[in-house]
């Protein structure tokens, strides 16, 4: 099987995960999936399969070195793709040879590819990459790294002449929904280090992501008629609005890049006598990042003292920033760049504008930066992954398992 099979195989399985369920996994179709690669680990001869009731799949390659002190290194993804967009019934199309064209993907729809729009498409002139028919996301992220791990472990086990240590292989349910890591066993994984395969374009390389917390707001207003209103009514959409034009302005999402952080309104629901807000808040720095959540509370305060606490407000962090846990560890960041450097990839080391489950895994113990797998436009109907992107990162992960034990 090609690793281009594989990954189209296993985006025709719909694994959305859903934020409103808070079982585990939040959709039962995840399991879908966790069967299919379960049945390949097992027929491919991986050991140690395991596939446990809250659809964590974990497995083993077995060493084949005589070494005796080469860690024990883990790859992660994750099954479910983003609630954002439809995941169900995806018919992913191969645009052989890309010429830096528009591409219509849906022409009933008129939805059009084009770099006028994505200008990251002209970085792939020339090759083949696959794309969606315009109704569903294609759920690169991150069916893109299951695949490239599964082939990875299939071609060490096709070429036994390259020797590596004891390596493992996990994917997890839920990691759109800020999830996937909750019900990771680490110490069942056994891993002295992973990588998540959870990145975009081809060549990136991360140790850095946000800090992250939620905020829920609730405005309890007073509607009256409108024609008796007057000194009585009291308009929590008003209200509401008041509240997001009094964080700063130029501190959204639309208008920040790199390090900047930012106060990000969700959804806005609500009428005259009830209103409510979510928000997200994200910054690198965990100071800045304190710092914002205490703008908002101050914020929440103020309006309440005008509108006789009229506001309630729950926040919570998600995760952190996990570059305090890799920084020193730095080696295991340094084993993944020369890997790049050896198949001639660029490394492109940047922060994680989001999250990933190898932030939650770090502050658990496993030390994990995230490698690119290659997809593009996550989690709507414009995504796309470019062949070469998919196959590049197969090699990575086998050439980090060599340069590992090569070394140790």
């Amino acid at each position: 099987m090609t690793i281009v099979d594989r990954f189209i195989k296993y985006v025709r399985i719909d694994t959305q995960s859903d934020e409103n369920n808070t079982q585990t996994p939040s959709t039962q179709k995840q399991f879908n999936l966790a069967k299919e690669v379960e049945r390949e680990a097992l027929e491919m001869g991986l050991s140690d399969v395991s596939l446990d009731n809250n659809c964590y799949l974990m497995a083993t390659l077995p060493s084949n070195t005589n070494k005796m002190n080469v860690p024990v290194i883990g790859f992660i993804s994750h099954f479910d793709t983003s609630p954002d967009m439809s995941g169900k019934n995806v018919n992913p199309t191969i645009i052989k040879n890309y010429g830096g064209e528009d591409i219509v993907l849906n022409e009933a729809n008129n939805v059009v590819l084009s770099p006028k729009d994505f200008s990251e498409l002209l970085k792939f002139k020339g090759d083949d990459i696959i794309v969606t028919d315009g109704t569903t996301l294609l759920g690169a992220d991150d069916k893109a790294g299951i695949a490239e791990i599964m082939d990875a472990m299939q071609y060490l086990i096709d070429h036994p002449e390259i020797e590596h240590g004891k390596i493992r292989i996990a994917f997890t349910p839920d990691e759109e929904i800020g999830r996937g890591a909750d019900k990771f066993d680490v110490k069942k994984f056994g891993a002295d280090w992973a990588y998540t395969i959870d990145g975009s374009e081809i060549g990136e390389l991360e140790y850095e992501n946000f800090n992250a917390a939620y905020a829920k707001i609730e405005i309890q207003g007073r509607n009256v008629h409108p024609g008796y209103a007057k000194n009585k009514m009291i308009n929590a959409l008003h209200i509401a609005n008041e509240l997001s034009s009094m964080l700063p302005q130029e501190e959204r999402p639309e208008k920040t890049q790199g390090y900047e952080g930012f106060f990000h309104l969700i959804s806005l629901n609500g009428t005259v006598e009830d209103s409510k807000m979510s928000y997200i808040i994200r910054d690198h720095d965990r100071v800045k990042f304190e710092e914002r959540k205490n703008t908002l509370s101050k914020i929440v305060e103020e309006l309440n003292n005008r509108y006789n606490n009229r506001i309630t407000l729950e926040m919570k962090d998600q995760y952190f920033n996990m570059r305090e846990k890799i920084e020193p560890v730095m080696h295991i960041v340094d084993y993944a760049h020369r890997a790049m450097e050896e198949l001639g990839i660029k490394p492109i080391v940047k922060p994680i504008r989001g999250g990933t489950d190898g932030s939650k895994l770090s502050f658990m113990g496993l030390p994990c930066p995230n490698i690119f797998a290659g997809g593009m436009n996550f989690h709507g109907k414009y995504e796309f992954l470019p062949i070469p992107a998919l196959e590049k990162a197969s090699k990575v992960i086998v050439k980090i398992a060599e340069l590992v034990a090569k070394e140790n």
